[in-house]
């Protein structure tokens, strides 16, 4: 494997320092998720149901809010952004452990309005410290650093809860927030190269066919994803093995650090749809292999191996069809996306799992993942034809 491109990155001015500081923003976000659901569950004395409902609101409400976030950054940079988050965000931490499930749920939608977009954030920066000719390798490698974050976040968050308290977890992860916040607030790194335009665009003269058709992948890739998950979740239980999830969920994230790894040093990569709709191909027969979790383990690396890499490809062509005058609006709606692949994801396979089995969760995850990309493909070629009628008429 040629690391030559990863080298040339990391040799960029302010790049290494600033994956570095990303990293460690999105630890607390992956966090918040479970922590949050186990000061229900602990906490408040709830069911999984209201836990998941907290989580359920919360998720709409970041939907709602990323792309918002991302035209603040447009409109007013980076700061303004910023200062909004910290101030919300040390707010709701602060009086979320202290809160009713009742009021717990109404706070939860609107501080999710205002989150802070680390994902999204990050790969608008990244894109403005890279050149064009590097940005698919330095996307690839915050891929990659998304799936460290995900795999330390959650343990991070559920170690603090077993061994202080929900409320302490939740807490720190305020405070962790308000001053990563800080620290980007006072770095305040670009969300536009030297030399990009900030003119602003009409918004129909970009969020096209095309640009749709990226979000949509973006989408189904974190449907099927969601899904295994869920799916694995099942397998193990219905085996008695439920401990081994975690080991699973982290070889999961293995194969898509090595699947990015690769992406990112090629020049010449296939189609997004060809990417996603493979990857829900893949995860067809993984149910199969469901009655050991040796080889439940092994049938699951060839989907998350694409995992990276289609998540790579879905910035890379944001980069590509969105103005950088718009690029946070589109970032956000990519973040938007992925958590709408999850919030249709998730419930979809358990449903299904519930009525049948976790081997017909994993199919059901994969086949729609495959009619997703295949609905893409369509809406695309129909933005090509328009696009050149309207170039012929003109």
């Amino acid at each position: 494997m040629n690391v030559s491109p990863y080298l040339a990155v990391l040799r960029l001015p302010r790049v290494p320092g600033f994956m570095l500081l990303m990293l460690l923003a999105r630890v607390p976000s992956t966090a918040a998720g479970m922590t949050v659901t186990m000061h229900v569950l602990l906490g408040l004395d709830r069911g999984y149901g209201a836990a998941g409902l907290v989580g359920a609101v919360s998720t709409v409400g970041i939907a709602l809010g990323s792309p918002l976030m991302g035209h603040l950054v447009d409109r007013r940079g980076l700061r303004a952004m910023l200062t909004l988050s910290m101030i919300t965000e040390g707010v709701f931490w602060f009086v979320a452990p202290l809160l009713s499930y009742e009021l717990l749920l109404v706070t939860a939608f609107v501080a999710g309005i205002t989150t802070m977009p680390v994902m999204s954030m990050g790969r608008q920066i990244l894109t403005a410290l890279v050149p064009d000719d590097r940005r698919r390798t330095a996307l690839a490698m915050d891929s990659m650093a998304v799936e460290v974050a995900f795999m330390a976040g959650p343990a991070l968050g559920v170690a603090l809860t077993t061994q202080a308290s929900s409320r302490t977890a939740m807490w720190a992860i305020g405070v962790a927030m308000v001053v990563l916040g800080g620290v980007l607030w006072a770095v305040n790194p670009p969300v536009r190269s030297e030399g990009e335009s900030g003119e602003r665009v009409p918004r129909r003269e970009w969020l096209d066919g095309r640009l749709l058709g990226v979000l949509i992948s973006a989408g189904g890739a974190t449907f099927v994803l969601s899904g295994v998950e869920v799916a694995v979740v099942a397998s193990m239980r219905g085996l008695g093995l439920t401990s081994w999830t975690g080991a699973l969920i982290v070889v999961m994230c293995v194969a898509s650090l090595a699947g990015g790894f690769l992406y990112g040093g090629l020049t010449r990569v296939p189609p997004l749809w060809a990417l996603m709709g493979s990857m829900g191909l893949l995860a067809v027969p993984i149910g199969l292999f469901g009655w050991s979790p040796w080889w439940l383990a092994l049938a699951l690396v060839p989907t998350n191996f694409l995992c990276a890499p289609t998540i790579t490809a879905t910035g890379e062509a944001i980069t590509k069809y969105a103005p950088a005058s718009a690029r946070g609006v589109a970032m956000g709606l990519q973040g938007s996306a992925f958590t709408l692949g999850v919030a249709f994801g998730a419930p979809l396979t358990g449903f299904v799992i519930d009525h049948s089995s976790p081997a017909w969760g994993f199919a059901v995850a994969g086949l729609g993942a495959v009619l997703i990309a295949a609905g893409t493909v369509v809406l695309s070629r129909r933005a090509t034809v328009v696009g050149a009628g309207s170039d012929q008429i003109a």
